[in-house]
């Protein structure tokens, strides 16, 4: 966006606010606002959105539909009832791609609109002859609604003068000078310290920030603050949540999860609506022996990857909008709200067998292990009692014995034996076309289905195959099972291309390309429907001799993509140098695009650099539909990822196929 610009002269701060909606640009947006003189109230959920437009008392609602096209269409709708009540104004915010919805969303009752590219400036004057709009309304028609007087205060720094707005005077008893110290009791004081980093970031040069908290009397809210540059006084819109979901959770800083207090509160918040709650509770029952043996940075690395397997075993079978917390130390919560009497009975196994497989700490496999418990509220429940019990759940499960952790030695002498026992299979991950949906082709992955393990995935596989001297005797094992499967595919599949991967040694190994296209040949899978995907790291040091070995096998039909791009250098001189046609972007990339802008402006650039070489850009571990919309409107053509599916077997993959063709 350009730079801010001066306050539109029928707009002061201190008069009605703006209340904007932005699925995906909110900050920048509530930058551009705060820029032009209005004190804004900025959301970026579209859920309880008519209670928060009028709790907000804004007389404009700016709703975002770029990248968010159906979300925005049922905000507008949501918004439209209450925008034509109280006279008024929806101004839509669209890309210049979807102007061809621009009737759906007058039909739900947008009254302006204004498509990119936009600039800062550009928004402001919308924004300014939206409320000249309602200004002609009032004008015209009086009064149409009564939108509530704003909650909010003003404080000047020189004279250390507090100036809270009639309304929340009111509501919270005060008068409207009161001492700094009076308001500052009605706030908890372990959530002070957040409007202290609020504060910070304003005097850093952020023209506009919130902050969420308990205040004494009122529930939970949001403060809206803005700071005059000019003059240094501080504004603030205090918006009371209600209802809006999901609203109080905070994160916690080491593994992402929600906190344990937010988490409780959210937990009264369903039950005070009335809503049952199942409570899922885990303990790590080997943690304390992983982090004295290996040191506390391997216990937090192991902390957040625990995490990261309990959240997507949560989404797996309670859906999205399910709630996981750390409580503290190892112990972790899973909290969802109208869960099936089917998903509360599977959760102790299904979490049981998440954490059930081993995870790899500094190359050792540990089989950590979990005690896990599960209730369901009852009538009368509150937070307490319900996590009181499912506690007490937990502490009378049998707590396993512990067993040692496998090491590197041990794994590598068992995977000798499990490539001669055929314990060593292939899945399939398929690869979907972002424009329409289908499947396009699948990534063969290794498992290794260990005696006493169970599945055992890439990464600990090769990690022992490494210790093991066995990296190319596994890889070759790994291709020749993938080929071999995919040969003997049925109908649905026959236009699906197929990825390998390979390694390092093996791209090192004299006769690389000879000996592997021979592979291909033997298996009967035709080489014009395969990819080699090689990593960043696999690219040799002599990238001459790299080009030629890709060159080679692109020359005997295949294609080449260069795998997991971003987790290493990602060296510019690898995509200039190298003949290649797909460019895959590692999932943590992938899933940073909806993150914050940064984020977003790295994505963009990747995407944007590999499309100017005419290569073909993959997204890995795609998740959420957010990601995806996100990485489609940056032109990602691909994506793998649960979004679709994980790692499926033949019989699975063609199921799939099948019913997308349909």
């Amino acid at each position: 966006m350009d730079e801010q610009t001066t306050a539109p002269d029928s707009a002061l701060p201190g008069e009605s606010p703006v209340f904007l909606l932005s699925f995906r640009q909110r900050d920048e947006l509530a930058a551009a606002a705060a820029g032009g003189g209005w004190r804004v109230v900025a959301a970026r959920r579209g859920e309880g959105v008519e209670q928060r437009f009028v709790a907000s008392g804004a007389n404009v609602a700016v709703v975002d539909a770029r990248g968010a096209l159906s979300d925005a269409l049922l905000a507008a709708r949501a918004l439209g009832g209450v925008v034509e009540a109280n006279g008024a104004a929806m101004l839509v915010l669209i890309s210049q791609s979807d102007t061809i919805h621009v009737r759906e969303f007058l039909d739900a009752g947008a009254t302006h609109f204004l498509s990119s590219p936009m600039s800062t400036n550009a928004i402001q004057q919308a924004v300014r002859f939206a409320l000249r709009y309602v200004e002609r309304l009032e004008r015209t028609l009086g009064t149409v609604g009564v939108m509530p007087d704003p909650l909010g205060w003003s404080f000047d720094p020189e004279l250390r003068a507090l100036q809270l707005t009639p309304a929340l005077a009111d509501l919270l008893d005060l008068p409207e000078a009161p001492g700094v110290r009076a308001a500052l009791a009605r706030i908890d004081p372990a959530d002070r310290a957040l409007g202290r980093a609020a504060l910070r970031r304003l005097a850093g040069g952020t023209p506009s920030t919130a902050f969420a908290h308990d205040l004494a009397g009122v529930g939970r809210v949001v403060q809206h603050l803005q700071r005059d540059a000019a003059t240094g006084r501080l504004h603030a819109l205090v918006e009371r949540l209600g209802q809006a979901p999901d609203a109080s959770l905070v994160r916690d800083a080491l593994t992402g999860a929600h906190d344990a207090a937010s988490a409780r509160r959210w937990v009264q918040q369903k039950l005070g609506e009335g809503a049952g709650v199942a409570a899922v509770l885990i303990a790590l029952t080997r943690f304390e022996t992983v982090n004295t043996a290996y040191g506390r940075a391997a216990g937090d690395s192991l902390l957040r990857a625990v995490s990261r397997r309990v959240a997507d075993t949560a989404r797996e079978l309670f859906g999205r909008g399910t709630v996981v917390a750390r409580m503290g130390g190892s112990e972790f919560l899973i909290a969802r709200d109208g869960a099936t009497p089917e998903q509360t009975a599977q959760a102790v196994t299904r979490f049981e067998e998440a954490l059930d497989r081993p995870f790899v700490v500094e190359n050792d496999i540990v089989p950590l292990g979990a005690r896990v418990a599960c209730v369901a509220s009852v009538p009368g429940d509150s937070a307490t009692s319900l996590l009181r019990r499912v506690s007490e759940a937990l502490f009378d499960r049998h707590v396993p014995a512990e067993s040692p952790a496998p090491s590197l030695d041990q794994l590598a002498a068992d995977l000798r034996r499990a490539l001669d026992r055929d314990q060593i299979g292939v899945l399939f991950q398929p690869q979907v076309a972002i424009a329409t949906g289908a499947i396009v082709g699948a990534e063969a992955l290794a498992r290794w289905r260990h005696p006493e393990l169970g599945e055992v995935g890439a990464e600990t596989l090769f990690a022992a195959a490494g210790h093991a001297g066995l990296t190319v005797a596994l890889s070759a094992h790994v291709q020749s099972r993938a080929l071999a499967a995919a040969a003997r595919w049925p109908v649905v599949l026959s236009k699906i291309r197929v990825s390998i991967n390979v390694t390092a040694e093996e791209v090192a190994r004299p006769g690389f390309a000879d000996s592997l296209l021979g592979r291909i040949d033997s298996s009967g899978f035709p080489r014009a429907r395969l990819t080699v995907e090689i990593t960043e790291g696999s690219v040799m040091a002599d990238l001459g001799d790299a080009a030629r070995l890709l060159a080679e096998l692109r020359t005997a039909g295949c294609r080449v993509a260069i795998d997991d791009f971003g987790t290493g250098y990602s060296s510019l001189a690898y995509l200039k140098a190298l003949p290649l046609d797909y460019l895959k972007i590692d999932k943590r990339l992938s899933q940073d695009i909806a993150g914050s802008a940064r984020d977003r402006v790295v994505v963009r650039g990747v995407i944007d650099m590999a499309r100017s070489l005419g290569l073909a850009v993959v997204a890995e571990g795609v998740e959420t539909e957010e990601q995806l919309e996100l990485l489609a409107k940056e032109g990602c053509q691909y994506f793998q990822g649960f979004l679709c599916a994980g790692p499926l077997d033949s019989d699975a993959l063609a199921r799939l196929a099948g019913a997308r063709t349909r």
